[in-house]
């Protein structure tokens, strides 16, 4: 595809072609499907309208100031509050307000498509499958599908499980560890993401994981300096935009790496703000 991204799912006719490819719901193994949410309101409709052939969405909000839980709301989504505590356990308690066997993960710029709909549908009527399932996501930035950069197939972590069947770290604040109970397998069909709106949100979400990052590094009682801030950075770059191949995605791989930079650089500059108590020394003055 080029050009414009076309929304994926802004109709009637995409829900009903995604009946058409998983069949009578009634009839099969039930799923839960679970979107964690602040403040999305401009994505979260498309999100919820990709998974309404599941047998509940659920968007676990931490108790957005916009209009996501509402628009969430008038599309048939069950909201629940969930008080930000750190990635790890906001997923642990959005799988627990979750009611049925299976669960399916999907983040509120993720779209799920209607062959990765058909595909989860034969999985979870297949009692020999595995337990957890990785899901490749296609990447859509900067006007272009990503292709490489490490943002394709962009396994991050298993997205379709059976509950219980995996477990996140209470504690992580972000790119939270998860332990798998079971076997393991690997969708074909992918999902789709748009992760950034504009590179505002590149800027924004780089600041906000830095921040949460530079918690977890100070929980884990990591040291650090300036220089061991830029050369993680450079290491973040030089993985994304070579050894990852991002350069062939032109100018969005290049924005890629360089996000990572930043926001690596900063995660590890905040901690040694913190360690040094730069903020505080500004607050008494010379």
């Amino acid at each position: 595809m080029s050009g414009a991204l076309k929304p994926f799912a802004d109709s009637d006719n995409c829900n009903s072609q995604i009946r058409l490819l998983t069949g009578d719901k009634q009839a099969m193994a039930e799923i839960s499907v679970y979107i964690i949410t602040y403040n999305e309101a401009d994505k979260i409709a498309d999100a919820v309208k990709s998974v309404l052939w599941a047998d509940e969405v659920i968007v676990a909000d931490s108790h957005s100031s916009d209009q996501t839980a509402e628009i969430a709301a008038s599309l048939g989504a069950r909201v629940v509050q969930l008080d930000f505590e750190g990635f790890g356990k906001l997923r642990n308690d959005a799988i627990a307000a979750c009611t049925h066997e299976w669960i399916f993960s999907v983040d509120a710029d993720e779209r799920c498509t209607p062959q990765a709909a058909e595909e989860i549908r034969r999985i979870i009527t297949d009692q020999t499958s595995a337990d957890a399932w990785y899901v490749p996501r296609k990447n859509w930035f900067m006007g272009r599908w990503i292709k490489h950069s490490g943002w394709y197939p962009d396994y991050r972590q298993p997205q379709l499980f059976r509950k219980g069947a995996v477990v996140y770290a209470d504690l992580d604040e972000v790119h939270e560890g998860y332990e798998i109970k079971g076997d393991t397998g690997y969708l074909k069909q992918a999902i789709w993401q748009i992760p950034f709106k504009n590179l505002a949100q590149v800027v924004a979400k780089s600041n906000r994981y830095s921040t949460l990052g530079a918690k977890k590094l100070a929980r884990n009682n990591r040291r650090a300096s300036m220089m061991l801030a830029l050369l993680h950075a450079l290491g973040a770059f030089t993985r994304i935009y070579i050894l990852k191949l991002g350069f062939l995605d032109g100018w969005a791989g290049f924005v890629l790496a360089l996000g990572n930079f930043e926001g690596t650089f900063y995660r590890y500059a905040k901690l040694v703000e913190q360690q040094k108590g730069w903020d505080q020394a500004v607050s008494k003055g010379p």
